[in-house]
């Protein structure tokens, strides 16, 4: 069952599964909670409370916010922990992935650590040598500028067709529940405002983060000519020790949805790790 909290005059729609120690799930931009459909079973079935959240603008949560930056997820992320009760890890993709970081630099004491997935958390600069070299990369890029500047479904399509390079079984029908949401005029703009955000809020932060951090890429994600690359810096943006990459190879830019079970392998033991081994696991 949906349920919501209340932000002044907006909402954000989440749903809550399991008992245990908490952690919450928090998608990229232009999809949904929807994403995380085989990861939030699978981690309230070992013992965890999950919250899978609708972020600001998208899926079940209302539209018409000021902001969409990584600074304005952040803190509905802080938000929803201290409302549910920390503390907390928080999983985050793409957008969502540079607002943990922000929300860990801001309440060390409310988030435990944080999953970064194929993360946007430093600034970027146009990498113009690896659109030369990487197709993937360039077709892309392409894409997504198109996206931006038209507020096209088609275009936006076409970019999750590359950034998915192995489909998940269900994809026909997820992919068609997507096309119908963004063809409502108001979530293709919180889509085109959310691309126009620069994750430079986020990369300023990595030096205050306190907390564990683990930062999963894909081997295959689009987003960057050499994902890996990417990995490594916010890692070494972070203080001394605290970061771990893990690259999923052949994984595109969204692991939870393409590689669950992958992904499920590097996050089960950062959880126990972090917050401790739930009960369930003890009397598995």
């Amino acid at each position: 069952m949906t349920e919501y909290l209340s932000i002044g005059t907006n909402r954000l729609a989440y749903d809550l599964h399991g008992d245990g120690p908490l952690v919450v799930l928090a998608h990229g931009m232009g999809d949904s909670r929807r994403s995380y459909r085989f990861v939030a079973p699978a981690l309230a079935a070992a013992g965890y409370r999950v919250a899978n959240l609708d972020i600001r603008g998208c899926g079940g949560s209302s539209t018409g916010w000021e902001g969409y930056s990584r600074t304005d997820i952040a803190g509905d992320l802080v938000a929803l922990v201290r409302h549910l009760g920390g503390p907390a890890v928080l999983m985050g993709q793409s957008i969502s992935g540079g607002a943990a970081t922000i929300a860990a630099a801001d309440a060390p004491g409310l988030i435990a650590g944080a999953v970064e997935i194929a993360p946007f958390t430093r600034k970027q600069s146009m990498d113009f040598g690896g659109l030369l070299r990487n197709k993937r990369y360039r077709a892309s890029s392409i894409q997504l500028l198109l996206t931006m500047l038209r507020g096209s479904v088609p275009n936006w399509l076409n970019y999750l067709d590359i950034a998915i390079p192995v489909k998940p079984a269900d994809w026909a029908a997820e992919r068609a529940h997507i096309a119908a949401t963004m063809r409502e005029p108001e979530r293709m703009k919180v889509l085109q405002a959310m691309m126009k955000t620069a994750p430079a809020d986020a990369g300023a932060r990595l030096a205050d983060v306190r907390s564990p951090v683990l930062v999963i890429q894909g081997s295959a994600d689009p987003d960057w000519a050499d994902p890996r690359a990417e990995g490594e810096r916010i890692v070494a943006d972070l203080p001394s020790g605290l970061g771990t990459l893990a690259v999923i190879d052949g994984a595109g830019h969204y692991p939870h949805a393409q590689t669950p079970g992958e992904l499920l392998a590097l996050t089960l033991p950062f959880l126990s790790r972090v917050l401790g081994a739930p009960e369930k696991s003890h009397n598995a």
